[in-house]
């Protein structure tokens, strides 16, 4: 956590940032380790060039200094925050004028008290300062989601193993869910689709069930050392599968390989996306492609960098991000094919061992 703190202040410099403001999120958990009990009372972690500290309800303090050393400046619920915050902005030199970085996660009551109690800030958010650092995973990350991704894998073919006529997409979800528990792991969430539910990207999971010659997405992630998987799967079940999904299949499988191969230290995010996409769209499917193609993996299971059309982003190594490329018809099935991706200086590693055919 030293060395983090030493590298957002590093970052602070090289982007004019004097003041970071996070809240109770996934930003304050991997800067400081802390994980605060999050309701209406407002907690932030603020970092200037030579101070970081909490503002914290005295009633939670205990339990978060087990995590964190970091000074807190406490209030009481009979006094409100408004002083403890001054004493905090005062110690981080927060003068007018300010250029503030505000954690975009944050509560927006807490986000305005902050913003009311500072003359004339200068806001943004943190994505060109916090987020650039966590986008480039360091080691201990890396070996976390590796685990994370073994985990999945094994959960992933014990929910296509369990596939039998009239079993429903609940308990599908209900045996990954448990292969989860059995290896240590929290469930992040699961998606099962079967039939023309596949046809919707973010699909609840039903009581839908299972017959001969049927389509089947399984969309999936668990979470283990505070880290997630994910992975997208889909297979046919049962009799020979409809020739029309094995051709939408070898387009979406070639989309994958496309943004797999154009992922590479220097290229731009929307390069893949626009390398995934285009072979779907080559193929009379571009407007049954609806989503990006893919998204960053950390902490949270989404976070960036964003793999859109729109993103100018730089990839560079260290970073973790998803190629979800999916073609859904209506009525009929939706095939998507993920992996998640370890940029390395000389392409790009999927963590993933699950095969990716079909049938």
């Amino acid at each position: 956590m030293t060395s983090r703190l030493a590298r957002l202040r590093a970052r602070m410099e090289e982007t004019g940032t004097d003041l970071v403001a996070l809240g109770p999120t996934s930003h304050m958990r991997w800067l400081s380790g802390a994980d605060p009990h999050g309701d209406e009372r407002p907690v932030m972690l603020l970092v200037s060039r030579d101070h970081a500290g909490f503002l914290m309800p005295a009633l939670n303090a205990d339990a978060v200094r087990t995590a964190s050393d970091l000074p807190f400046e406490t209030w009481e619920d009979a006094e409100g925050p408004d002083a403890a915050l001054s004493r905090l902005l005062g110690a981080c030199g927060a003068g007018p004028g300010v250029r503030v970085a505000v954690d975009e996660a944050m509560r927006a009551d807490f986000a305005l008290l902050l913003l009311d109690a500072l003359d004339r800030p200068e806001r943004s958010f943190c994505g060109p300062s916090l987020g650039h650092l966590r986008a480039r995973k360091d080691p201990g990350e890396l070996t976390a989601l590796r685990d994370a991704q073994r985990v999945g894998d094994a959960a992933m073919r014990a929910g296509f193993d369990a596939l039998r006529p009239g079993i429903t997409e609940r308990e599908v979800a209900a045996v990954i869910e448990g292969a989860y528990a059995a290896a240590g792991a929290g469930t992040a969430f699961v998606i099962v689709a079967f039939g023309a539910n596949g046809a919707f990207p973010h699909h609840h999971t039903g009581d839908a069930a299972l017959a001969e010659g049927m389509p089947v997405l399984i969309d999936a992630g668990c979470r283990l050392g505070g880290y997630p998987s994910d992975t997208t799967r889909c297979r046919w079940f049962g009799a020979a599968p409809d020739p029309e999904f094995v051709r939408v299949a070898e387009v979406v499988e070639a989309a994958v390989r496309a943004g797999i191969d154009a992922a590479r230290p220097g290229a731009r995010a929307r390069e893949v996306d626009d390398a995934a996409r285009s072979v779907i769209a080559e193929a009379g499917h571009g407007a049954h492609f609806v989503h990006r193609t893919g998204h960053g993996l950390g902490i949270d299971v989404h976070e960036p960098p964003w793999i859109t059309a729109t993103s100018n982003e730089v990839l560079a190594p260290g970073m973790v991000f998803s190629i979800e490329p999916g073609i859904y018809l209506p009525g009929r099935f939706g095939i998507r094919l993920e992996e998640v991706v370890v940029l390395g200086e000389d392409g790009a590693e999927v963590l993933s061992a699950l095969p990716r055919a079909v049938a």
